[in-house]
């Protein structure tokens, strides 16, 4: 039943649907490429891209999108967020026909990059703009439906790619993203109302500028510690430089008489402990899919499509909890429903330290079922926490912070957790590689699709050692996984310790009077 007063847009729920549309093809993006990688690389079916080629394609995009998310949420607060919204949409419908149709490798890299562009300035004004059209009372259900979308995106990216690979040519992985973004701008050109902050204040020009040079610095050194390992002088050069940069723009956020973050939030529980736990679990789950797709499509053999379609238990559960979990937190509290969240989602990451080559396929999809569900509870009542602490013309603020922990989070997880998943891979098969061919041992010991590649110009040979590489990822695989379940049960220390409780939540947050003085960029 509708409560009285409700200040919401009148056409919110159909404003939602827009938003969500914009917010898919985005997530779907970045998910979508992973299984054309094998085609591209092919001379003849793609354009003959090198392994460096191949992650430069995916790391263009990833680079410029988290360094741009924070500004962009800014900016778009600044602009007006429909504008925003429209160019972002724009811009990656036009990057998306140029990665489509790309030449050569350089000319993909750089579309992706456009694309990145694109999709900053797309992520953070759908969350704000949700922020300005839902009245407070509706908001969590309606972030718990944009959670959901991700989720959905997320799972759904590796089963549309398979399906047009299998079909198409491999451009039409991009080619997909012209139609949706078409509908996109049409119906919020017609259904979206404009909104800004309607007391901007003058532009923090030096903080933008060192958000940016900052998160690019940080997010190229993990990366390319990532890819290339974190022995390497650039990686840890480009992260300390990163970190230097951000620790400059926080003096000079709490310097600035119209600051473009006031950094005064990170002391608000209702602000910080959620933006924490977001980082947690991000970092926690990014690394754990890495891993799982290598697993799936590997030592169990199944193809891209099935791999995508072992996923949908993760999504399903997204869909179903995430839009439930504002009435949860109503309910029981936000800091109940998230220790749950968090606690389903560690069962679910410790849960692959027992998993095997022959494990039933059935226990992996239940373990896929309860890390959606854990998360779709986790991710709503954190984001509303987030955006809650911050008045609704300051919506971009609050946005662009949670996806940019969300992005360099995610980024952390994949790299580290797949750098502890090589080295034990290393450590373990070395044994087995003795007596094979130098260019067959190197293949090998570098990664298990090195082993698998390598055993295709064995002959006899090759059944031992696939046998011997699947026996070494299943262990590195355990290794990873019992190091993310650690990360994200700091997550629930947490939320016990600083996440506000029910009845700190039920009233107007010490944040407001701090934070929106400065916010609203006066003096």
């Amino acid at each position: 039943m509708e409560l009285h007063n409700n200040t919401g847009h009148p056409r919110r729920w159909a404003i939602l649907g827009v938003l969500v549309i914009s917010l898919l093809v985005v997530v779907l993006d970045n998910t979508i490429l992973n299984v054309a990688l094998r085609t591209l690389a092919d001379p003849v079916h793609g354009l003959g891209a090198s392994q460096g080629e191949l992650e430069w394609s995916i790391n263009s995009y990833t680079l410029v999108f988290a360094g741009l998310l924070f500004t962009f949420g800014v900016l778009g607060d600044r602009a007006g967020r429909k504008r925003f919204l429209m160019i972002g949409l724009v811009l990656f419908g036009l990057a998306s026909l140029l990665s489509a149709y790309a030449q050569s490798p350089a000319q993909l890299i750089a579309a992706r990059a456009l694309m990145g562009v694109g999709g900053a300035a797309i992520m953070p004004v759908t969350l704000s703009i949700i922020s300005n059209v839902f009245d407070p009372r509706e908001r969590g259900r309606a972030i718990g439906v944009w959670a959901g979308a991700v989720g959905l995106a997320v799972a759904i990216g590796p089963i549309l790619g398979g399906a047009l690979l299998e079909h198409f040519w491999w451009g039409s992985v991009f080619l997909i993203n012209v139609p949706v973004v078409v509908a996109g701008v049409v119906l919020v050109g017609l259904l979206v109302p404009e909104s800004r902050d309607p007391r901007p204040g003058r532009i923090d020009v030096l903080g933008v500028l060192l958000s940016v040079v900052g998160l690019v610095a940080l997010s190229y050194g993990i990366i390319d510690g990532g890819e290339h390992g974190f022995d390497r002088p650039m990686a840890w050069g480009s992260i300390v430089v990163g970190i230097a940069v951000l620790a400059w723009f926080v003096q000079h956020e709490r310097r600035s008489d119209h600051p473009s973050l006031d950094v005064r939030l990170f002391r608000v529980p209702r602000f910080a402990a959620p933006v924490a736990i977001v980082g947690l679990v991000f970092f926690a789950a990014m690394g754990s899919m890495f891993f799982g797709s290598f697993y799936l499509q590997l030592v169990r053999d199944y193809s891209p499509l099935q791999t995508g379609l072992l996923f949908l238990p993760f999504a399903g559960a997204q869909l179903v909890f995430a839009p439930r979990s504002a009435a949860m937190v109503r309910r029981y509290g936000g800091k109940a429903v998230a220790t749950v969240g968090l606690a389903l989602t560690v069962v679910s990451l410790g849960a692959f330290v027992f998993i095997g080559a022959s494990t039933p396929i059935w226990i992996v999809l239940l373990v896929f079922l309860i890390q959606g569900a854990g998360m779709a509870n986790i991710m709503p009542p954190a984001t509303e926490s987030i955006m809650s602490a911050l008045p609704r013309e300051k919506a971009g603020v609050g946005s662009a912070v949670s996806n940019t922990i969300r992005q360099v989070a995610g980024a952390l997880g994949v790299a580290v957790l797949g750098s502890v998943l090589s080295a034990v891979y290393r450590s373990d098969i070395g044994d087995a590689l003795t007596g094979l061919p130098t260019q067959a041992r190197d293949a090998a010991n570098e990664s298990i699709s090195g082993a698998y590649a390598a055993a295709g110009q064995l002959g006899p040979a090759a059944p031992t050692l696939i046998s011997a590489a699947n026996d070494a990822f299943v262990t590195a695989m355990h290794w990873a996984a019992g190091l993310s379940a650690v990360i994200a049960a700091l997550g629930i220390i947490v939320v016990l310790r600083w996440m506000p409780g029910r009845e700190e939540t039920s009233v107007v947050a010490p944040a407001a009077p701090v934070a929106e003085p400065e916010l609203a960029g006066t003096a």
